[in-house]
């Protein structure tokens, strides 16, 4: 564990703790949550257009959900919570078979208790991926952040340091694939990097599998108004 510590170290990545607790954190995780804009892309949208996503960090995702199939026998959930509409954001969930959007959440710990009881779990079992303060209060309590590091705020930056609202920040922004190295690092710290990348280069009969599992998730919609959750139809 010491090696990729000094190699995500080198490039500028920041860690709160030791691989080795990062490791037992994330052995409890079984459902993945992530803001969008600022941690899919550099947060840059216009009024006609929509702010988009990276294939890298598709690839990111599905990697790190395929480490979690090895580790665990069964995909981890996905959901992406943020505070607007993303059509990109809805795109990529019902292509990659996510379990869900939540959008127009205004405070998202809203959503992290909805999903605590449709699926029996508790805050320990959920990890984290942000950018910004509106994702704060989830962050501090969920069982692991990742932060995406934005290098036009080294106040907050270092707010969330101090606070300890972040397991690891990463050295790239959300522009520049952030979300990757973070999800490289979950393979490490799962302890099966090369047995993923090795397993999908082959296309094996374990990578099938998940692939068939993952398969059957039809992604599931959901705003949030005033503190409830409501699904919402989603062609």
């Amino acid at each position: 564990m010491k090696d990729f510590e000094a190699l995500f170290t080198k490039h500028g990545g920041y860690f709160k703790e030791s691989p080795v607790i990062l490791a037992q954190k994330l052995f409890e995780i079984r459902a993945f949550l992530f803001d969008w804009d600022g941690v899919f892309n550099d947060g840059r949208k216009s009024e006609s257009s929509s702010s988009d996503f990276s294939e890298s960090i598709s690839m990111g995702i599905n990697m790190l959900r395929f480490s979690a199939y090895l580790k665990h026998g069964i995909n981890p959930l996905v959901y992406i919570v943020t505070g607007e509409q993303n059509p990109s954001a809805n795109y990529l969930a019902n292509r990659e078979h996510f379990d869900g959007v939540f959008y127009n959440v205004k405070h998202k710990i809203d959503a992290l208790n909805y999903l605590k009881d449709v699926h029996s779990l508790q805050n320990e079992n959920f990890g984290f991926f942000f950018d910004d303060i509106l994702d704060l209060s989830l962050a501090k309590i969920v069982g692991f952040r990742g932060m995406i590091q934005n290098n036009a705020t080294p106040l907050f930056t270092d707010y969330v340091k101090q606070n300890g609202l972040a397991d690891y920040i990463t050295a790239n922004s959300g522009g520049q694939n952030g979300l990757r190295e973070a999800c490289e690092l979950i393979l490490a710290l799962n302890g099966n990097f090369e047995e993923t990348i090795q397993n999908r280069i082959e296309f094996s009969a374990q990578y099938k599998s998940y692939l068939e599992q993952r398969s059957t998730i039809r992604t599931a919609f959901f705003t949030v108004n005033e503190g409830s959750v409501q699904p919402v139809n989603h062609n």
